[in-house]
């Protein structure tokens, strides 16, 4: 991967350049260590499928809603079925995690065998404006379910040791987020503060900047954007990595600009936005799962601390839920 080196107070830092071209790699702490499990594939597609070229688009929901017979082709067969290159199936292969094609085809084999056994999952239908209530709870649930297992299944373990590594021995923690983002930031925040670490989430965009002007080596900055390309979270996380800060990245396009400044890119999926369900709704869900994985991870680490922590948070709290006595 080609990097630049970018100046800052703390020293120099690798920065990698924008990811550009097709081939290359998730950015920055995000690169894949393996070849996914056939069900992994699936959530692969879903989760990377949006932040491809059109042409790998093409191939990726090709083989995501076809395996079976797209396991039977040759590279270059199916390059002629989804009028591409056979170069770009071969990228496609590596963007979604396989060495190359031939190691695409055969978990693209295993998966069809989970379908033809009733293991993978079904797509579920858009939700219509004239769906009864019972049928949106139906839908919402089973697309929360695959949002979580997709996250859970594509989720960088390595990267989520690291970052949890960074939290626990953090002196202070700042996280970044607007919007429904901004509400996970918040989520996350609170808990961390209920095991005595010390951590901000801004409100407002100019102060999360200010404040990142603060940070140093031994300081976390999280960024929480699906996108990748939000403006107001990039810029404080920027800023942060520039000063010395550890940084973290929760998104749902780990090749995204956000990635650029970030030492740990940990991945969520979505579901598929719709007119009544906007990438907004999905993707906070997804980051829940990601912010849970964290706190849980730090509170294993810092055990001996957060345990006594938890406890007086708690009974800071109980007389606020003591039912009232009869008057």
């Amino acid at each position: 991967m080609s990097s630049k080196l970018k100046e800052t107070t703390g020293g120099a830092r690798a920065v990698p350049a924008p990811a550009d071209a097709p081939a290359a790699p998730p950015a920055r702490g995000a690169p894949v260590r393996g070849a996914p499990a056939p069900g992994a594939l699936a959530a692969k597609v879903r989760t990377l499928a949006p932040s491809m070229t059109r042409s790998m688009q093409r191939v990726a929901e090709t083989v995501a809603s076809d395996p079976a017979g797209s396991a039977a082709l040759t590279v270059t067969a199916l390059a002629e079925r989804t009028g591409t290159s056979e170069a770009t199936v071969v990228r496609t292969a590596r963007i979604l995690g396989y060495p190359g094609y031939r190691d695409l085809r055969l978990a693209l084999a295993a998966l069809a065998a989970e379908q033809a056994a009733g293991r993978a999952p079904a797509v579920t239908a858009d939700i219509a404006v004239d769906d009864p209530l019972p049928a949106v709870v139906a839908k919402l649930a089973q697309e929360e379910a695959q949002c979580l297992a997709d996250t859970a299944a594509t989720l960088d373990t390595a990267q989520l040791e690291a970052a949890v590594a960074a939290l626990a021995g953090a002196r202070r923690i700042d996280v970044y987020g607007i919007g429904a983002s901004h509400l996970v930031g918040q989520d996350l925040v609170q808990k961390l503060l209920r095991i005595g670490l010390i951590a901000h989430a801004p409100t407002d965009p100019h102060l999360a900047v200010t404040n990142a002007v603060q940070l140093r080596a031994g300081d976390v900055a999280v960024a929480i954007t699906h996108s990748g390309r939000t403006t107001d979270v990039i810029e404080p996380l920027r800023v942060a990595f520039e000063h010395g800060a550890t940084t973290l990245a929760i998104t749902g396009r780990p090749e995204g600009e956000i990635a650029q400044y970030a030492d740990h890119v940990l991945t969520t999926s979505s579901a598929r936005e719709s007119e009544l369900r906007p990438a907004a709704m999905s993707s906070r869900t997804s980051q829940l799962l990601v912010v849970d994985c964290l706190f849980i991870g730090v509170a294993q680490r810092t055990y001996e601390s957060a345990a006594p922590a938890l406890s007086a948070s708690y009974e800071a709290l109980a007389h606020r839920h003591a039912p009232r006595s009869p008057r």
